[in-house]
């Protein structure tokens, strides 16, 4: 801008001298008309200079605007006004390559932050779902999908999704109504396979009371609760067991000695016809009492170490073979038998396992009275280092109210004299020395199902 002022100053001097004052000599007048072209030519040049510097920022002005953030050069023109504009502009434009710079490096951090944090997040053994103001899901993880079984869950309100029982959601609905956060509060869940049982924590997003936006973290905890129930199991069976073994042996005697004299008084000659009838019902309640009572016994015993071992798929081979395939045949019940092809090979003698299978078995033909087609399915297979032994019937299967009782020492569902309630309670307990245990199978719809796991005898380490 100086240089424009000038040049035009110098032009405007020599226009006045020519045209205005006294009339200069011949040489002068060639001067001031010099002086007034190479003004004018200068103020040009100068002009020219100028818009080829603006032109030069304005491309470098469009090409930021695409995000191509490069310096306009000067070549040496600082003292233009354009030229000097354009510094002003090429420094702007390095601040902002560092800004820049520094933004992509964040982002670059970010993403990478925001990718572990999945992956940690999806990896989580348990169902995450992130929820709007109005209980709608907005995110859920892939195991959320695998826990319901849904592909879609984004959308899905909270409340529809959960299949919960009254209590359970009465206690979901007053965590958001009075917006407490949930920590592993223990909740029921139905499915087609039947209840299963989860840990459910629950976090809000803020404080505010209309914002009921959070995150809620459901982990399948229904093996932990077996797992629990068998412990629980345990210790009422080692219990039982103590008190069993004291009380069978200060039983044994005096119900032998009822079994004696009713049996000498129902072979006395002198007895009447009616007296010998209650004399053999005596005796026969006797020899049911001693056999509960040797039951207790057989529960209390410890098992010792024989160094024997039992090849499951030929135990339950013979014992189809044996005494119950007549039962079976009487009341013509199919057998089907699904074994491994592999042995299966487990620590003990087959004396006990075969009183388990054999209680299993019957509690089975017991349950299919009145069932059209009956069938009794027996299976083997190995999981991991077990062997699994299923014993499954097509009958109306444990109400689930009940299931939590069955292994309970005598409880029964038979009639009074049909039972005992110590066969289920005694498997559980021989299985428990040798490392293994029973269970009911809950997702087993088509009846009742129950599975026998045992450790397997290495066959290789053992050179068998």
């Amino acid at each position: 801008m100086i240089f424009t002022v000038i040049f035009s100053a110098l032009a405007l001097l020599c226009l006045f001298r020519l045209t205005n004052g006294p009339q200069p000599e011949i040489l002068a007048t060639h001067g001031y008309w010099l002086g007034l072209w190479l003004a004018v030519l200068a103020l040009i040049v100068h002009l020219v200079l100028e818009n080829v510097m603006l032109q030069r920022l304005r491309q470098g002005i469009l090409k930021a605007r695409e995000g191509l953030l490069g310096a306009v050069p000067t070549h040496g023109m600082t003292w233009l006004s354009a030229a000097q504009v354009t510094e002003e502009y090429n420094v702007t434009i390095k601040a902002l390559e560092s800004m820049f710079r520094t933004v992509e490096e964040c982002q670059g951090r970010f993403i990478s932050q925001r990718n572990k944090m999945n992956t940690m997040l999806q990896s989580l053994p348990g169902a995450i779902l992130s929820l709007s103001d109005d209980l709608q899901i907005i995110l859920a993880n892939e195991q959320a999908k695998t826990f319901f079984d849904q592909q879609q869950l984004v959308g899905t309100n909270l409340f529809d999704l959960l299949n919960l029982g009254e209590r359970d959601r009465e206690v979901l609905r007053d965590a958001f109504l009075y917006k407490q956060p949930i920590q592993r509060q223990e909740i029921t869940l139905s499915s087609h396979a039947g209840p299963r049982y989860y840990s459910l924590n629950l976090g809000f997003y803020s404080d505010e009371d209309n914002d009921m936006g959070g995150v809620l973290f459901l982990q399948d905890i229904s093996e932990y609760r077996r797992l629990q129930d068998s412990v629980a199991m345990r210790e009422r069976l080692v219990a039982m067991g103590q008190l069993a073994a004291g009380v069978a042996h200060e039983l044994n005697t005096p119900l032998g000695n009822i079994h004696g004299y009713a049996q000498l008084l129902g072979r006395s000659p002198e007895a009447p016809a009616k007296l010998a009838e209650y004399a053999g019902i005596i005796s026969e309640e006797a020899k049911r009492c001693s056999r509960i009572v040797q039951d207790l016994l057989n529960f209390a015993r410890e098992e010792r170490c024989t160094g024997e071992t039992c090849e499951i798929n030929q135990l339950l081979r013979d014992l189809i073979e044996t005494f119950l395939n007549c039962r079976m045949q009487r009341y013509k019940i199919e057998t089907r038998l699904e074994l491994s092809e592999t042995p299966l090979v487990v620590e003990g003698g087959c004396g006990q396992l075969d009183i388990v299978l054999s209680n299993l078995i019957i509690n089975a033909i017991h349950a299919l009275d009145g069932i059209d087609q009956p069938t009794i399915v027996l299976s083997t297979r190995v999981d991991d280092t077990y062997a699994i032994i299923g014993i499954a019937d097509n009958g109306p299967g444990v109400p689930a109210d009940i299931r939590n009782r069955i292994f309970d020492p005598f409880f029964s569902t038979k009639e009074v004299g049909q039972g005992s309630g110590l066969g289920l309670p005694i498997s559980h307990a021989i299985l428990s020395k040798r490392g293994g245990f029973i269970v009911y199978d809950d997702e087993y719809t088509a009846g009742a199902r129950f599975l026998v796991k045992l450790p397997l005898v290495d066959l290789r380490r053992a050179g068998m």
